[in-house]
C-alpha cells in the first residue's frame, strides 16, 4: 500500500478526494480507515439540539457543496448524509468500523498500521484522528467524592436531561456557552466557572483576524507544543444569543473552584455552590495515542509539524491537527499532504503494489455522480465526470444535518 489514511472525517475525505485525483486507486495504493459505525466524522456524535442552523461555519468538502440543507435539522444529520454521499460520489471505500492500535516502524522503510481488521504496511501515513476521541477531564481533589452526575461535552445529550437540577458547567469555550444557553431555560438553576475571565469578540472576524489566529496557534506546533483550539485565541463571538444571555445573567461567570465536595464545589475563601450536575465543557486533545511507538512527540509534549508534516518522520503527515484543526484547515491540509507525499513517493501518480496482510477487503464500488471540482476539473474527471460541482440539497434533506 502506498498511501493509509486514519480517519473519514473532513480532514480524512478531503486527503482521500486529492489521493483519488492523484491518481491513486482505493483498496489497491491508498485506503482511508474508519473506527465510527457511520459517516460523518465527529459530527454523527453532536447531542441532538446541535442543530445545523447552529454550527459555526461549515466549509464544504472539495469537488462538493453542501447546499439545502433545513437549518432545524440536527447537525449529526445533515454532515452525516453529506459526507456519506461524498465517500459514494467519489468511490471512496471507506473500512469501516476499524480500530487502528499502532502504527510502528516496519520492514523495507514501510511503516505498519495494525488494526482490528490486520496490519498495512504502507509507504506514507495521513493521520486525521481529530479530537473527539480525546475528551479532556480536568482533576481537582474531591472528583470521586461528587454524590451527583458528572458527565462530559462529549456525551451531552441535549438540555432535557437537566429540568428542574442544579447545573454547573466548566469551561470557557463555545460548547459551554451553547449547553449554559440551553439548559438555563429547563434547568433549577445554572452555574458557570472557567479558569480564565472569557473574551468576547465583537465586529467582523475577517480574512486577517483568521490568518492571526492560526499563526498562533501554527507557532505552538512548529515548536513541539500541543496544540491549542483556533477558538481558544479567537475570543467567543458576541452575537444576538449571547448578548441576550448575558443580559439575563445566564453568562455571569465564577473564577475556577478550588475542589469539589460530596455535593457540589467550594472555593478556598469559604463559598460552596451544591448542584446536581456538573458538565465538563473542557475541550479535547488530539487522538495520537497509536502514533506512540513511532517517538514522534518533542520534550514539550507535542508533535512538530512543518506544514503537515512530522519534522520526525517525513512518512508521516497530521491533518486536522492543531491550525488545521477547522473545516477549511482541513481541507487545505488534506491537499497539501497529498501534494507532499506525491514527491516522497516519487512521480505523478507514484504507483505502487497493494502490499497489506488485511484480513479483509472491501469490494463492493458506488456509483459515481457526475461531479468535478471546477476549479481543477481535469484531474478529477476520472473521479465524477467532468460536470460542474454537484449538489446535495436532495440527500441532506432526506437523511440528515449536521
Amino acid at each position: 500500500m502506498d498511501v493509509v489514511v486514519i480517519g473519514a472525517g473532513q480532514a480524512g475525505l478531503s486527503a482521500a478526494f486529492h489521493l483519488r485525483r492523484a491518481g491513486l486507486d482505493p483498496d489497491r495504493e491508498f485506503v482511508v480507515l474508519d473506527h465510527a459505525p457511520r459517516p460523518g466524522g465527529a459530527w454523527q456524535f453532536r447531542w441532538p439540539s446541535l442543530t445545523y442552523g447552529k454550527v459555526h461555519g461549515m466549509y464544504a468538502l472539495p469537488g462538493m457543496e453542501l447546499t439545502g440543507a433545513d437549518p432545524a435539522r440536527p447537525s449529526s444529520e445533515v454532515i452525516g448524509a453529506y459526507f456519506d454521499s461524498y465517500e459514494r460520489t467519489f468511490d471512496l471505500r471507506i473500512h469501516r468500523p476499524v480500530d487502528v492500535t499502532a502504527v510502528r516502524e516496519g520492514d523495507g522503510g514501510r511503516l505498519l498500521v495494525e488494526t482490528s481488521e490486520g496490519a498495512y504496511a504502507t509507504r506514507a501515513l495521513i493521520n486525521a484522528t481529530g479530537t473527539w476521541d480525546r475528551p479532556f477531564w480536568p482533576r481537582y481533589p474531591g472528583q470521586e467524592t461528587f454524590r451527583g452526575l458528572q458527565l462530559h461535552t462529549a456525551g451531552y445529550p441535549g438540555p432535557e436531561q437537566f429540568a428542574g437540577k442544579r447545573v454547573l458547567v466548566v469551561g470557557g469555550g463555545a460548547s459551554g456557552t451553547q449547553h449554559l444557553m440551553e439548559i438555563a431555560d429547563v434547568a433549577a438553576e445554572t452555574f458557570w466557572v472557567t479558569r480564565r475571565e472569557p473574551v468576547f469578540r465583537e465586529g467582523p472576524f475577517g480574512e486577517a483576524e483568521g490568518r492571526a489566529a492560526v499563526a498562533l496557534v501554527e507557532e505552538r506546533v512548529r515548536r513541539g507544543l500541543p496544540p491549542q483550539s483556533v477558538v481558544s485565541v479567537t475570543g467567543l463571538p458576541l452575537n444576538d444569543a449571547i448578548r441576550s444571555a448575558r443580559a439575563r445573567g445566564i453568562l455571569d461567570r465564577l473564577p475556577m473552584f478550588d475542589r469539589i465536595t460530596p455535593t457540589g464545589v467550594a472555593w478556598d475563601d469559604g463559598r460552596t455552590v451544591d448542584v446536581d450536575v456538573i458538565l465538563w465543557a473542557t475541550g479535547f486533545r488530539a487522538a495520537i495515542d497509536h502514533l506512540t511507538p513511532l517517538r514522534l512527540r518533542e520534550p514539550g509534549g507535542g508533535i512538530r509539524v512543518e506544514g503537515t508534516r512530522a519534522v520526525r518522520d517525513e512518512r508521516v503527515h497530521l491533518v486536522g491537527y492543531g491550525p488545521s484543526a477547522s473545516t477549511i484547515g482541513a481541507n487545505r491540509a488534506g491537499r497539501a499532504a497529498v501534494s507532499d507525499i506525491r514527491r516522497l513517493l516519487g512521480g505523478p501518480h507514484a504507483r505502487g503494489t497493494a502490499d497489506t496482510t488485511s484480513t479483509s477487503d472491501t469490494t463492493s464500488t458506488a456509483d459515481t455522480a457526475d461531479t468535478a471540482d471546477t476549479a481543477s476539473r481535469a484531474d478529477t474527471t476520472r473521479l465524477a465526470g467532468t460536470a460542474a460541482t454537484a449538489r446535495l440539497a436532495g440527500t441532506v434533506d432526506a437523511a440528515g444535518t449536521l
